[in-house]
């Protein structure tokens, strides 16, 4: 087995928080130094990078005298706000003795919902890209509430993948990759070397919840692998700590656990819809609606729908689901959630009788229509 590392020209190298922050005890300057030293390599064989890290919340912490992560949200962003500048600092001088400019981003969901900000976004990683720029993104913990929060920087670190087309997603953490069991709990248990992206076991053999330090674990990496499968992007569980590991995964040694993306690539309109990690309401849709829209491809029309939730604006990404609450599709609505609780279940010939006016013949078109 190859890594797929050494045929990628655009990574995305996430690190977390245990491994930026020498266990939650401040930033960790050697370790940041090495990975630097590191992407500098990958950039001198002509790989861009760009990095996904985590540690503002930890670094914040340690200075602000915490030894605990505070529950308290207001506190969480205090934390947020103080250690980005350690972590901005940090970066700039590490990537700066290797000749290299180094930019930083940070993001919320709602600037990746929104089409406009979403396109802005990937305008301008394009161009740092271009410029050789090493862009440092990161969760704006600042100012992020639970409704918009990504979660945890795997899923940014995905997402980001899939914004800027990457290759490759490496998510460096403190275990070693994946294992079929707990190797704590079981002795059987077995690494994973190699598997596909998506394949629903790998949720089953994912833990819970990682360091105290962070916010993921190993199943969130799992999740964020079979999300950035979706713009055909691969990715690479592997222990943070491991001598070299960026270089030699570049030079296609085999570290860690590799998630091989076979899924064809989404355009990138059906990518944005599928992004959406909260949408603005929710369809339930009729069995035989399912089958046209899962099976053959279909447009979803107002018959279909059995139930609406949340309140939503025509252009809004919905999410549709079946008779049982599975979510099976994501779409732009040519209809407000006002106007569709009154031509649900109708056919569409009798929408202009309804609403006086006609939007589209079809509620979701197939071309504004991505399946989950």
């Amino acid at each position: 087995m190859a890594s797929v590392i050494q045929q990628a020209q655009r990574v995305i190298v996430k690190v977390g928080s245990s491994l930026v922050t020498n266990e939650g005890r401040g930033l960790d300057h050697a370790a940041i130094a090495k990975w630097a030293d590191q992407i500098a390599q990958l950039r001198r064989i002509g790989k861009q990078v760009v990095l996904v890290s985590s540690g503002a919340i930890a670094e914040g912490m340690q200075r602000l005298g915490f030894d605990q992560r505070p529950t308290g949200i207001h506190e969480l962003q205090a934390c947020a706000a103080v250690g980005q500048m350690g972590l901005a600092q940090i970066y700039e001088t590490s990537f700066g003795s290797h000749g290299l400019r180094t930019a930083q981003v940070l993001l919320t969901h709602a600037d990746l919902a929104d089409r406009e900000r979403y396109l802005n976004a990937r305008s301008t990683l394009f161009t740092l890209l271009e410029m050789g720029v090493i862009t440092v993104i990161n969760e704006n913990d600042t100012v992020v509430t639970d409704e918009i929060k990504f979660g945890d920087n795997d899923t940014l670190g995905a997402l980001v993948a899939n914004l800027i087309e990457a290759d490759a997603l490496i998510i460096l953490t403190d275990q070693r990759g994946l294992y079929t069991a707990d190797p704590r709990k079981d002795p059987a248990a077995e690494f994973v070397h190699e598997a596909v992206a998506g394949d629903p076991t790998l949720e089953a053999m994912a833990g819970g919840a990682g360091s105290g330090i962070g916010s993921g674990g190993m199943l969130t990496k799992i999740l964020a692998a079979r999300r950035a499968a979706n713009s055909g992007a691969h990715t690479v569980i592997a222990w943070g700590r491991e001598e070299q590991v960026l270089v030699r995964l570049a030079q296609g040694e085999a570290i860690g656990t590799q998630l091989v993306a076979q899924t064809a690539r989404l355009t990138a309109r059906k990518q944005w819809m599928a992004d959406h990690l909260k949408t603005a309401g929710r369809l339930v849709l009729d069995a035989g609606a399912v089958q046209k829209l899962s099976a053959e491809g279909k447009s979803l029309l107002p018959i279909g729908v059995t139930e609406v939730d949340g309140e939503f604006g025509r252009g809004d990404v919905v999410t549709c689901v079946d008779p049982a609450g599975r979510p099976i599709a994501r779409g732009i609505t040519n209809y407000a959630s006002a106007e569709v609780r009154r031509i649900l279940r109708k056919p569409s010939s009798e929408i202009a009788s309804v609403l006086g006016y006609v939007e589209e013949d079809e509620l979701i078109h197939r071309d504004n229509l991505v399946l989950l």
